[in-house]
């Protein structure tokens, strides 16, 4: 047996397609003309679910089930429904996670800043990621070893790559703040003034494919869930960038606890690490 885990035998560019394909039959067509008493709140009232993100997400995991008998589905809205599937992750020998609506509170609002994400999971470790703008109608995507790429459906694609490294009066941030500790958020906003930009998109695959097409200089979450972070932690780690969670250990799709910080490079990671993010 090889030492390693294998490549998957999913195909990445046809699991991209899935999610095209769902975006436009699911979710597009209730893009501001979701009915009254369709979005229903969960956790607290910035987390939110809608059908687009339920009906999204079963159009995919039927999908992935018909191309891929036996393949573990861990979307987020299952997960909902049955947390126990989360654990099976770390263990299944081929899986694939889905967020049928990465941004959902930005799509429940009409603001057309919302994704598709998957990535693909073989024995514990992410081999694929996959982050799709349905507003965009375009990819970014990455295997393990094989680089990030933006693409687009007629097969243009161009390679990612992060920006180069800046001091840290000129770097670009974004910053998830709603997860921050209550009693740290004081200090970290006000240690946010010693960049140029920080920002808060309120949606990961977006603030990912910033960061991966050298748009910004770093990226922060402090709440981790594999479905948010597997796909454009894998891209930005093929675009160059350096990817740590805050005790500075490589992310696993395992991990559902601490931070995640990400940097154009070691060495502006551990700045920010010391003059930034304190937690």
């Amino acid at each position: 047996t090889p030492s390693g885990p294998p490549m998957t035998l999913i195909d990445v560019t046809a699991l991209a397609g899935s999610l095209r394909d769902a975006a436009k039959a699911e979710i597009l067509p209730r893009f501001r003309r979701l009915e009254p008493g369709t979005v229903k709140v969960k956790s607290n009232p910035t987390d939110l679910v809608t059908e687009a993100d339920t009906e999204a997400e079963w159009a995919i995991k039927r999908e992935v089930e018909r191309r891929w008998p036996g393949t573990l589905v861990v979307g987020e809205e299952s997960v909902a429904a049955d947390p126990a599937l989360l654990g099976r992750l770390a263990a299944a020998e081929v899986a694939i996670t889905v967020d049928p609506v990465d941004g959902t509170a930005n799509f429940a609002a009409g603001l057309p800043l919302f994704a598709v994400m998957a990535a693909i999971v073989v024995r514990g470790e992410t081999v694929g990621g996959i982050i799709y703008d349905p507003m965009g109608d375009d990819w970014m995507l990455a295997e393990r070893g094989a680089g990030a790429w933006h693409r687009r459906p007629d097969g243009a694609e161009e390679r990612l790559r992060v920006r180069e490294p800046a001091s840290l009066a000129d770097m670009i941030a974004h910053v998830s703040i709603a997860f921050l500790p209550p009693e740290r958020k004081p200090e970290i906003l006000a240690n946010l003034a010693k960049l140029r930009i920080s920002a808060n998109y309120r949606v990961a695959g977006h603030d990912y494919r910033t960061f991966a097409s050298g748009h910004a200089h770093c990226v922060m979450f402090n709440k981790l869930m594999p479905w948010d972070h597997l796909p454009g932690a894998l891209i930005s780690e093929e675009a160059g960038g350096h990817v740590r969670k805050f005790d500075g250990s490589p992310y696993r799709p395992a991990d559902l606890r601490g931070g995640l910080l990400l940097a154009t490079d070691a060495e502006s990671w551990s700045l920010l690490r010391r003059e930034v993010f304190t937690l």
